[in-house]
């Protein structure tokens, strides 16, 4: 399976890395070449050069989406921002990608409205900050088991669910579902 992460600030270098220990092919995608370098290096700090290759970096969202099974957006929680990059990610991305959006505040039910794809959109309603300092320890599960909630809109199918719990149990945590009716 294939992750896109748009955003490589702290939280989408954590997510890269986690999902690589995981066994996923990783798309990091910034905007800024800055934060895509301190990716690159803090990637191969954490992996090593032999499996840095299971993250490829990519200089806009439409290379990074355009084989994507997920898509996980790390842009900030405000309206504008979120709108905004579920409206390029649903323009760019396969029809079969799936949205996860970390947000505390907006519904994923409203998000999901905007785009083609209702179906297949999921909010991670957890602090991001405290999600982005769990260590990642190398043969540990990344999130030790913790669990974290995923908000779905009324129109999710069941194959969005598993795979969206599929991919977070992976990656350590025990991942429970709510519906979010707007």
């Amino acid at each position: 399976m294939q992750v896109a992460i748009i955003g490589a600030g702290p939280l989408g270098r954590w997510l890269g890395l986690a999902a690589a220990r995981a066994g996923y092919t990783v798309l990091l995608e910034d905007v800024m070449p800055a934060n895509l370098h301190h990716a690159q290096e803090y990637l191969r700090q954490q992996l090593g050069p032999t499996a840095l290759p299971a993250v490829k970096f990519a200089l806009t969202i439409e290379e990074a989406v355009r084989e994507a099974d997920l898509a996980i957006d790390c842009v900030p929680d405000e309206l504008e921002s979120k709108l905004e990059i579920f409206c390029l990610l649903d323009r760019m991305a396969p029809p079969r990608t799936i949205f996860v959006t970390p947000t505390m505040k907006l519904s994923i039910a409203d998000l999901a409205s905007c785009t083609y794809r209702a179906d297949k959109c999921v909010a991670l309603a957890v602090n991001v900050r405290q999600l982005a300092g769990e260590p990642l320890n190398k043969g540990e599960g990344q999130g030790s088991g913790q669990e974290i909630l995923l908000r779905t809109p009324p129109l999710v199918t069941a194959e969005t669910v598993a795979l969206v719990r599929n991919f977070w149990t992976s990656v350590g945590f025990a991942p429970k579902f709510e519906a979010d009716l707007a």
